[in-house]
């Protein structure tokens, strides 16, 4: 006699409650592995599924590459058998629950890139079975999941809330936050029907601190959008701020820090060289683009864009007219970058503005080196970009010395001191008494 509805959720149900049930995460990234290792850490087995040998190889020999798993919380988990990694997708036929935590780029026209979803879930497909939960953690635009997984899935023949359970659970991930990590930070989970919610919610329950319903999963994967699209508009607010104070000769920080007294109705937020990481310069444009697609222009999230990917042709002006002040000429300048990772304190290059600033000041003939604590080659284009060490020698030498990542590491007394000029671009030397060095911000 074939299963009913109830039965089948109960069976599940089960598993998650006796914490027998059978993980697999699509994924061993920044993402994927911190999941991964919280599973474990709730007594789960789980099984990080890659395509790459090197990552499999690398965690199961116990090491982590990832900032916030340290070798020390990954090697017992993987000595214990609570946590393993393969390259066969044929791990997933005996997994109860699957977590899909796959890049999801921009093509170059800046249309949405899921190919790595699809490809994941193709192979999930293949080993689908009963009472499977099938979670998307991709950052991807509303409508993905009921659009293009659920009938992938559902033709195996199986229907989904019935025989399986498919939801949508964004990564709330912030790499290098000491505070809000993969377990304590709130997490969203929204299901093709309730029973497929209620079998989410039940399984990040087991190892996540707090779990936050919403009606589907559109509006689960529309509450990660409007995340990192509050910060995207915001940042672009403040950048544009300081192109205005920058022709107001008024200090953008200290126009921000004065405003951030008020108690009630402001919050504040921070000029760059430019925005960085997989997330904040990605995400907006996937909603802008599938309201293209509905004939609806995103003009906040467009704006917003724009002045934020045009910051490091400003901050390499600013540099230009820095040298000038000098009579120097930034063609043949010796440029000394501080930090290529996209924030402080992590070794993540992604989407890095230092990048960019690093390809335009060559572009107008600078001789440019990069100092960063976190990473020690970078991949410009075809070439291999080298860190150089942080010495005085360094500092002595260029014609100017830039901060574009302000990692705590860096004695920025020191670098003020030592320096010929110093281009600050992130407020990292506001506790510099004044007189020492010669210090331009952004």
């Amino acid at each position: 006699m074939p299963m009913t509805t109830q039965q089948s959720v109960s069976i599940l149900e089960t598993k998650l409650r006796e914490r027998t049930a059978k993980v697999v995460v699509v994924g061993l990234g920044y993402v994927g592995l911190p999941l991964a290792v919280e599973v474990a850490h709730a007594g789960l087995h789980v099984t990080g599924l890659e395509i790459s040998e090197r990552k499999v190889q690398l965690v199961s020999s116990g090491r982590s590459d990832i900032d916030d798993i340290s070798d020390a919380t990954l090697a017992p988990l993987v000595k214990s058998g609570k946590l393993a990694a393969s390259l066969d997708p044929a791990v997933i036929k005996d997994a109860d629950c699957v977590a899909i935590c796959v890049p999801t780029p921009l093509s170059k026209t800046k249309d949405p890139d899921v190919s790595f979803i699809l490809s994941a879930v193709d192979s999930v497909e293949k080993h689908l079975h009963r009472d499977m939960l099938v979670v998307l953690e991709s950052t991807t635009y509303p409508g993905t999941t009921e659009e293009l997984i659920r009938p992938r899935l559902e033709a195996s023949g199986m229907k989904v809330g019935v025989d399986f359970y498919l939801a949508f659970s964004p990564e709330r991930v912030d790499p290098g936050n000491a505070k809000w990590g993969t377990k304590n930070t709130p997490r969203i989970v929204g299901g093709t029907t309730p029973a497929c919610s209620r079998m989410a919610a039940a399984f990040y329950g087991l190892f996540l601190d707090k779990v936050v319903a919403v009606s589907s999963t559109q509006a689960a994967e529309m509450v990660k959008l409007l995340e990192n699209t509050f910060r995207s508009v915001n940042i672009g607010l403040v950048n544009e701020v300081a192109l205005m104070c920058d022709r107001l000769n008024l200090d953008v920080w200290e126009i921000i820090e004065a405003a951030a007294t008020k108690p009630f109705g402001f919050m504040p937020f921070y000029p760059g060289p430019g925005l960085g990481g997989h997330c904040i310069p990605i995400d907006p444009h996937y909603l802008s683009w599938k309201l293209k697609s509905l004939n609806y222009y995103a003009r906040f999230i467009e704006l917003a864009g724009d002045i934020n990917s045009h910051m490091p042709e400003y901050v390499v002006d600013r540099i230009a007219r820095a040298l000038n002040e000098d009579s120097k000429s930034i063609k043949g300048a010796d440029i000394l970058v501080l930090g290529v990772a996209y924030k402080r304190d992590i070794s993540d290059v992604r989407e890095s503005p230092s990048l960019d600033v690093i390809r335009l000041l060559q572009v107008r003939g600078a001789k440019v080196s990069y100092a960063d604590p976190h990473v020690a080659a970078v991949r410009m284009d075809d070439t291999i970009m080298e860190a150089v060490p942080l010495s005085d020698a360094a500092l002595k030498s260029a014609d100017s010395v830039v901060i574009l990542t302000d990692h705590t590491t860096y004695d920025y007394q020191h670098i003020c001191a030592t320096s010929r000029m110093v281009m600050d671009c992130r407020n990292a030397t506001k506790n510099v008494p004044k007189g020492v060095g010669r210090v331009w911000k952004l």
